[in-house]
């Protein structure tokens, strides 16, 4: 293995960074109505757009409420997780297991994989996909879902998914 090809051509390197604050509020809430308020809130801590495509990173921070994502797999993306707090079931395509903090899961191109929090207790986590890919916009319509409480028939949760990069797995 090597490094890859170079993308910075600069002499002296440039102050580039990005500070994200830990009590900056989250860019999305995914909160149905009626039920318990403390849903699930997603922080947009690196996007594949503010990376140059590099990877997508979020801080995933779910309420106490069951909720999660069953089995599928991504044809085009890796997705990583790292427990934070609290415990969440993780599932490896295998088995599910309870992932606690320091617990770390990754899952290539093609991995069927899933999360869930059933602890009855709010769990925090970090989710990774590289390369980048516009994850947001997923996130985004799956809250808009959520909030609104909108019921999607087979043929339109497939379409979501399929336009996502996301198959389920049954």
């Amino acid at each position: 293995m090597s490094y890859p090809d170079a993308r910075y051509f600069g002499d002296a390197g440039e102050a580039s960074g990005i500070l994200r604050a830990a009590d900056t509020p989250p860019d999305l809430r995914m909160y149905a109505p009626g039920a318990d308020p403390r849903g699930t809130d997603v922080h947009y801590l690196s996007t594949g757009g503010s990376t140059n495509g590099a990877f997508g990173l979020y801080r995933w921070e779910m309420g106490p409420r069951p909720g999660g994502a069953g089995a599928h797999f991504h044809r085009t993306i890796t997705e990583s997780f790292y427990v934070l707090s609290g415990t969440v079931q993780l599932y490896n395509g295998k088995q599910w297991a309870d992932g606690n903090p320091g617990d770390f899961l990754h899952v290539p191109e093609g991995g069927v994989h899933g999360f869930r929090n059933e602890s009855g207790a709010p769990v925090s986590m970090l989710i990774l996909f590289t390369p980048g890919a516009p994850r947001e916009a997923y996130f985004e319509e799956l809250a808009e879902i959520v909030s609104t409480g909108r019921k999607l028939t087979d043929e339109e949760w497939t379409d979501l998914y399929l336009r996502h990069d996301q198959y389920m797995v049954p």
